[in-house]
């Protein structure tokens, strides 16, 4: 009889092992061992241990670790030992250090470190891995926006400011220089701040290839059959185009649904507004966009930029050009390169609105 009541308690012990391999532990069951030895080590430290070394409300920090290092199946097992524990320290010191306070806050803590789990669980991602993929995603914005060297006798600078000060934003540049011809589209996601940031970051990297890959006369062409095949009803993208022969100064700019580019003559000293124009991106199916032809003549600039620069609430945009045409004399006068920044911390006072300016001019 007590063999057989001792194989009946082994083939349940293998089983229930068997299970927890299966359904709980997976390949993070090291982890889960770690922080389950832990809260339990807590909770018996809290009983009989040293008083004041092993406060009940410690566990709170397996449950944290938890979130971010287990899956859902794992945590759940994680939460129901943490609860075990404190319902045993509970009785044993008659509930003296675990209050309703303590329980309450634990529980809100395992709430959302379970939605946690989740987000990570369907990502497939555990621990700190998604927020080094998304540092890693910024980067790579980052350098497709950087501008490449130009020859001597040429300049160019580009600033961006996020939304909130956040890491991603929906205004991103893409350029590249091929031989004597610079080509840069500063391009504007329908949103702002983070919320845009997935956009900016799927388009950047689709736009940067198809920078190199077509003409320069049918790049938003092209950019516009991207968005309506794969981007309907997802907000729509405005963009301006500028092909530039760094030999010449020959430039063509093209744009969809964007503020239109201001360019400084030095004849004249005087900043004015291009012509160019177009629908935006992503709306019409086989749209086409007419170029506005210029010569960039030594002393000359050109200035792309998006809305949030110029845009205010309750004004249009052309009273914004105007006013971006009166603090650009500034360029002229601090440099370029130097006063960019300075245009943009002028304009950009008080909003928050992601923003991005790039500036072009030759010696």
């Amino acid at each position: 009889m007590s063999v057989r009541l001792a194989r009946q308690v082994r083939s349940l012990w293998q089983r229930a092992v068997a299970f927890l391999r299966r359904k709980v532990l997976f390949r993070y069951r090291l982890v889960l061992i770690t922080l389950v030895a832990l809260a339990v080590g807590i909770g018996v430290g809290a009983v009989w241990g040293p008083p004041g070394w092993f406060p009940p409300s410690a566990v709170i920090l397996t449950v944290l670790a938890g979130g971010l290092l287990l899956k859902r199946k794992s945590l759940a097992f994680l939460l129901a030992v943490v609860a075990a524990v404190l319902l045993f320290t509970g009785f044993a010191l008659d509930f003296g250090h675990v209050g309703p306070g303590l329980l309450v806050t634990i529980g809100v803590t395992a709430v959302v470190a379970y939605l946690l789990s989740g987000v990570r669980e369907r990502l497939g991602m555990q621990g700190l891995s998604g927020e080094k993929m998304l540092l890693e995603l910024r980067d790579r914005l980052r350098d497709q926006g950087r501008l490449p060297d130009l020859p001597q006798g040429w300049g160019a600078t580009a600033v961006l400011r996020q939304a909130g000060g956040s890491s991603f934003g929906g205004d991103f540049v893409v350029s590249r220089r091929h031989g004597d011809q610079l080509e840069i589209a500063v391009v504007d996601v329908s949103g702002k701040g983070v919320d845009a940031g997935t956009r900016a970051l799927l388009l950047s990297g689709a736009f940067s290839g198809l920078l190199s890959a077509v003409p320069s006369s049918e790049f938003l062409t092209h950019c516009n059959d991207h968005l309506t095949r794969t981007a309907l009803g997802e907000g729509f993208v405005t963009a301006v185009h500028l092909s530039l022969d760094l030999v010449t100064g020959d430039y063509l700019i093209t744009s969809a649904g964007h503020p239109p580019a201001v360019h400084f003559d030095r004849g004249t000293g005087a900043w004015s507004a291009t012509e160019a124009k177009g629908v935006v991106l992503g709306v019409i199916p086989g749209m086409t966009f007419a170029p506005v032809e210029g010569r960039l003549r030594p002393g000359g600039a050109i200035m792309l930029y998006t809305d949030g620069l110029i845009e205010t609430p309750g004004e249009d945009l052309d009273s914004g050009v105007d006013r971006l045409l009166g603090v650009s004399s500034r360029l002229v006068a601090a440099g370029f390169g130097t006063g960019a920044e300075e245009v943009v911390d002028t304009l950009s006072e008080g909003k928050n609105d992601d923003i991005a300016l790039v500036v072009i001019w030759r010696s």
